[in-house]
């Protein structure tokens, strides 16, 4: 029987049998095999056993699936090889043999880690903005009307309630 062997860090050593036709990889809870890591996509791909061969196909990913550090949307699995979905690594193993547990240290690489501070501000932005552009300031005339009606409204009240307090005390 296949499997997947998941072999990144905080994560190593978490496997998956594969013993359906057809297995969903992602980050969500409704997928078959769950993988709770950002860089995965909520449902990420597919793992198909088609006899003895095992078919990885990418569910249109935001970060990729790659099969031995090539991009793929559909390949064939072999055992031994390294299915790479965003920056989670696992490897297909068969009872036939498997691998051996470890990765070379040839094929480890970083892993991109987020965004740094220094990356932050290396955008250009408008400096100015028009008059017609969608990011002007907002007027606030309609506030101002609003607030000024609203206490236009309470001094009418408050005047009334005046009028009929003081037609209440004299009769």
């Amino acid at each position: 029987m296949a499997r997947l062997v998941l072999l990144t860090e905080g994560l190593t050593g978490r496997a998956y049998d594969l013993k359906v036709d057809r297995t969903t990889v992602g980050r969500l809870d409704d997928n078959a095999f769950q993988v709770a890591e950002a860089s995965v996509s909520s449902h990420h791909c597919e793992v198909l056993l088609h006899g003895n061969d095992v078919v990885v196909k990418d569910l249109g990913s935001t970060n990729g699936t790659f099969v031995n550090g090539e991009r793929i949307t559909e390949a064939t699995l072999k055992p031994g090889q390294i299915l790479r979905l965003g920056s989670v690594e696992m490897r297909l193993e068969s009872e036939a043999g498997a691998a051996p547990t470890k990765k070379p240290l040839s094929q480890t690489r970083p892993t991109a880690q987020g965004v740094k501070l220094g990356e932050l501000d290396t955008g250009t932005r408008p400096i100015v903005f028009e008059k017609d552009s969608v990011f002007k300031k907002k007027s606030n005339k309609a506030n101002l009307v609003f607030i000024i009606v609203g206490v236009v409204l309470a001094a009418v009240i408050i005047a009334l309630i005046v009028v009929s307090i003081i037609k209440i005390q004299n009769p």
